[in-house]
């Protein structure tokens, strides 16, 4: 049977990304993220509730090092990845899991702070995700960076 595994998710980083690297060289970037949902309880005009969600985001190679380079904590972020599935023996041999994604394309999200505009309009998108891994091209107001090397 043919399977089709695609995530996409919204949202801000929970803390600054963490790049490492294995031991064959290989750069790992791991990063939180939180994405919300807002709901009404009891029907129309009922209790609205949000929910928070914390996922678990891995980026490989250049894609996480160019996230680690241009965003920090409370930063919002578009990723396009795979949910990976992971086991392992835990110090005392109990038996443990946990679901988290493989990032493969990102776009940033809004603005940036310093002094940039409050509507999230701060940065301007071209490029994104394009079929084949294409990288995306951000260029902030007043300047900084014009493109995100792949």
């Amino acid at each position: 049977m043919a399977g089709y595994n695609k995530v996409l998710l919204m949202g801000n980083l929970t803390r600054d990304p963490e790049v490492r690297s294995t031991t064959s060289g290989q750069s790992v970037t791991a990063l939180g993220l939180a994405t919300n949902r807002s709901y009404v309880v009891g029907g129309p005009g009922g209790e609205r509730r949000e929910e928070t969600t914390f996922i678990d985001v891995d980026f490989w190679g250049r894609r996480g090092e160019a996230i680690a380079q241009y965003l920090k904590k409370g930063d919002p972020i578009f990723i396009e990845g795979r949910l990976t599935f992971r086991q392992w023996e835990d110090k005392d041999g109990n038996k443990r899991s946990k679901l988290s994604v493989t990032g493969e394309n990102f776009e940033f999200v809004g603005g940036r702070g310093g002094g940039q505009r409050g509507d999230g309009g701060g940065m301007e998108q071209s490029g994104g995700m394009e079929q084949g891994g294409g990288a995306p091209a951000a260029q902030q107001e007043g300047g900084g960076f014009d493109e995100v090397p792949f």
